[in-house]
Formats: C-alpha cells, structure tokens, sequence
C-alpha cells in the first residue's frame, strides 16, 4: 500500500506543482491513520489512503473507534483491486486447495497459518476459509510478513493467504507454493494458479480494494475538484502499469462507485 501511495502522491505533486506529503502512520490494523485523518481539518487537504482493515473490518471488531467510516468520511476514488493468495510451505503434501482440504480432514488441527495480526485481513479470510472448508487448523499471529516467511519456508506454519508481491519472489524459486487466488480471474503474475471458482468456493472470494477517502467536508465543489484529480492521476500509464506490476487491478471509480463498493465491504467485514 505504501509504494502505491507514494507513487500516486508523486504523479498528483507532478500536477499540481505542489508537494504531497504521504504521512505512513501504521498500528493497529490501520486505525490509527484513519483516526488522524477524521480529526483533522475538514478543509479537504487531508486524505486517507485507506483499505478493508480500518474502513470495514476495524468497525466490526473494535467497539470504540475514533472515528466513524460513514460520519466522518467521504469517498473520493476506488484506486486498485488485490486479491489475496492461498500460499503453502513446500514440506506440505498438498499441490492444490481439494488436496489441502483433504489432508486438513485427516489431520485436524495439525496444520498452522500464518497472518499479521489478530483481526487483519489475512485473518479473517483465513477463519473463512477455514469455516468454509469445514476443516480444523490453527491461528499463529506474527507482527508481519518478514516474520512469518521463514516460519512457512521451515514448515513449522504450513498455510498463509498473503497478496502477490509480498510471497511471489519466494514461489519462483520453489520455496513456496501458491494454491489459489482469490478472485473470479487469474493473475497474470501468476498464470498458473487457478481461480476461485464460483462453483466450489465462492464464500472464499476476496479481492479487496485500496481507495482515497477524505475528512467530510461542507462543499461538493471540493469533493469533485479532488474526484477529477484522483481520476486523471490513476489513468496516467505509469499509475496503471506499476499497479499491475504490483498485482493490482487499477481503477478510476468515482464516488458513488467507490460508497458502493465500501458499504459491501463493510457488510462483509461484519458478518
């Protein structure tokens, strides 16, 4: 997210002439940023490069917030879609998700995943696919990836959902093995991972998006005035070709289109 945020401030300094400040401020899933973001001054400068932990699932798992996703923010642009990757150790005996589920049924609660955090989106579609599945396997927490890929590479956790970039280096080389993206398409990163087919999980497909919000403001000038930027800078083709490089799908959505897709989201994240 961050290198995906920096390169977009640098395009939007590029246009405007004037320097964009992208203030990375990481804990606990996220909310933190989002907090400074809905205290600061609704005068429009300040905006929150957001994602499915602090704008959906941070509400449904945390009874207080400093903030309110729909009192105190609004919508700007969808800015790219990343689907999440089924990953396994090399030492596991499962070449697909069917021979997975397969050898979790014979061996319940022998088998670890990893995530980067309690409550983070890795998680949660974990225990989903977990609960799909039918299956018992067990919840090891680390503080990030670099933590828990020499865990996976060992054995000692045998699955993990993680994005593209984070593992892909790792899959080239044969350390890991990825089993299933989740999402209705391919990656072209990864061609040879099958899909989440509708037919056989379609509870487990997530393909999550990065979006701009921003603090509430009173006037819709402003609002479009921030649209029309966002949506010239993220149809520039180095914004749309390093989002590829980077498995993400880019997109350009306006407002409407991005509440949509937040407020699906949201119910998702609550259920």
């Amino acid at each position: 997210m961050d290198a995906t945020a920096r390169l977009v401030g640098q395009s939007w300094s590029a246009a405007l002439g004037a320097q964009i400040v992208v203030d990375n401020r990481g804990g606990a899933g996220g909310t933190i940023g989002s907090e400074a973001v809905a205290k600061s001054a609704p005068d429009g400068y300040t905006l929150l490069w957001g994602n499915v932990g602090p704008l959906a699932i941070g509400p449904g798992l945390y009874k207080k917030l400093g903030y309110d996703v729909a009192k105190d923010f609004e919508p700007v642009s969808l800015v790219a879609t990343l689907p999440f990757v089924l990953f396994a150790s090399p030492v596991l005996p499962a070449n697909s998700v069917t021979e997975l589920v397969a050898y979790a049924k014979a061996h319940p609660g022998e088998i670890n995943f990893g995530s980067t955090g309690v409550g983070s989106g890795l998680h949660l579609i974990a225990e989903l696919f977990k609960s799909v599945a039918g299956i018992q396997i067990v919840h090891v927490p680390y503080k990030g990836v670099a933590q828990a890929l020499p865990e996976m590479m060992s054995g000692k956790v045998q699955i993990a959902f993680n994005t593209i970039p984070a593992f892909l280096p790792h899959v080239k080389v044969g350390r890991l093995k990825a089993l299933v993206i989740t999402a209705p398409a391919r990656s072209p990163l990864l061609p040879e991972v099958p899909a989440t087919p509708k037919w056989a999980w379609p509870r487990c497909r997530a393909d999550p998006g990065t979006r701009w919000s921003r603090r509430r403001v009173r006037h819709a000038k402003s609002l479009r005035s921030s649209t029309r930027r966002s949506s010239r800078r993220l149809r520039h083709r180095s914004c749309a070709r390093s989002s590829r490089a980077r498995a993400r799908s880019p997109w350009a959505a306006r407002p409407r289109s991005c509440r949509k897709f937040m407020q699906a989201e949201a119910r998702n994240g609550a259920a």
